[in-house]
């Protein structure tokens, strides 16, 4: 009888697991693993509970599973709608959202979501079905098309205000774009002058930030942001508090780390959003550079595995799309590292299946499943 149990639930957990990529499964298993290990210290002191965790991880997963479900000619089909109401969403935000923290980003519908979040994976659909209809037929124009698709949501994201998620959106976009084909003579002019921006900031950053002159197109909080990075010590108690006070935690973890729950700059509330937007501060202070090493390995199997899965993709959309979701967990990933280790600014960017969150954790669950779909579908979907 007890045989016969465990021969049932071992068909169910197959059947479950059926058809799923499974380096692809593990990778992101062990992410997950790595993520509620830290999870349980960096919410001491915090109001969110490891059930509350868990229970945003098994919806991520659950959601990974049906996607997964879903053949990629179906996404194909839905792209246009999943877009189109993206948009209808952020207007409605910019009409009647919710304002937290100055900034009006949500929307109740009964329940309160971040329209933004649908985005990330809206666009890369989007235009990634836009190609696949121009193929053999494509123009140069139609770069100006994408540009255009593109151009609206990130607009309306960054009024919110919230460049983090539109920096993010942007990214996902303009994947599709230069995987689709966009010419070097027209990227290359534009690397040159955002690389010419940044060498004018390094060297005379620090001369601006001193005197109080307003910066075009740039919210205050986003030019003192900027500021922190080049000088985090010009406000230590004030805006570069975050920025030092990770810093010194990913430097006092040395090798091995202290320990987990040993993390002091965590545990004395030196690390603000720790269990958030600053959890890698965390890790790197309780696990050290071996744990930095060993999640860095995990990251690099993701984007390997993904990249891998959509070389293989059997026609344009798939292809463009499971790169372009790839490449999202390593803008997620890169921006969030860098940003709560001095190098980059301070944005409001999750660390991908690590990070405690709901809308995010769930949009990166869907992104998996949609290069699950790609990997279980690639033999029947026709070129």
């Amino acid at each position: 009888m007890e045989k016969s149990a465990i021969d049932k639930a071992k068909k169910i957990f197959l059947s479950i697991f059926s058809g799923l990529d499974r380096q692809l499964a593990l990778i992101l298993l062990g992410l997950a693993g790595l993520g509620f290990i830290i999870f349980l210290s960096a919410s001491q002191n915090t109001p969110v509970r490891f059930e509350d965790e868990l229970r945003n991880l098994a919806l991520s997963f659950a959601v990974m599973w049906i996607v997964s479900r879903i053949p990629p000619k179906w996404l194909e089909m839905a792209a246009v709608w999943i877009y189109g109401i993206g948009v209808a969403l952020l207007i409605a935000v910019a009409v009647f959202g919710l304002i937290k923290k100055g900034a009006r980003r949500w929307l109740n519908i009964g329940f309160v979501i971040q329209p933004s979040e649908l985005m990330k994976i809206a666009m890369p659909l989007m235009l990634a079905w836009y190609f696949q209809k121009r193929e053999g037929i494509q123009k140069s124009w139609d770069y100006g098309v994408a540009a255009i698709i593109l151009g609206i949501p990130v607009l309306l994201i960054a009024r919110q205000p919230d460049l983090g998620t539109a920096l993010l959106v942007f990214a996902a976009g303009m994947y599709v774009i230069i995987l689709a084909g966009l010419p070097w003579k027209w990227i290359l002019p534009f690397v040159g002058i955002g690389a010419f921006g940044i060498i004018l900031i390094i060297i005379f950053g620090n001369t601006i930030c001193a005197h109080d002159v307003a910066w075009p197109f740039v919210h205050n909080y986003q030019k003192h942001r900027v500021c922190t990075l080049l000088d985090p010590s010009s406000d230590p108690l004030g805006k570069g508090f975050h920025t030092i006070q990770s810093m010194i935690a990913i430097g006092s973890g040395g090798f091995f780390g202290k320990g987990w729950f040993q993390g002091t700059q965590a545990h004395l509330e030196f690390i603000p959003e720790k269990h958030t937007d600053f959890v890698f501060a965390v890790f790197s202070e309780e696990f050290g550079l071996l744990g930095n090493l060993v999640l860095l390995a995990l990251f690099f199997a993701l984007i390997k595995r993904g990249l891998a899965i959509s070389a293989s993709a059997p026609n344009l959309f798939t292809r463009l799309l499971g790169a372009s979701v790839t490449l999202i967990f390593f803008t997620y990933a890169f921006v969030n590292i860098g940003m709560v280790s001095g190098l980059l600014p301070v944005v409001g960017v999750p660390l991908p299946f690590i990070s405690y969150g709901g809308t995010a954790l769930v949009t990166l669950g869907f992104g998996a499943g949609i290069l699950m779909s790609i990997h279980r579908h690639r033999r029947l979907v026709q070129s």
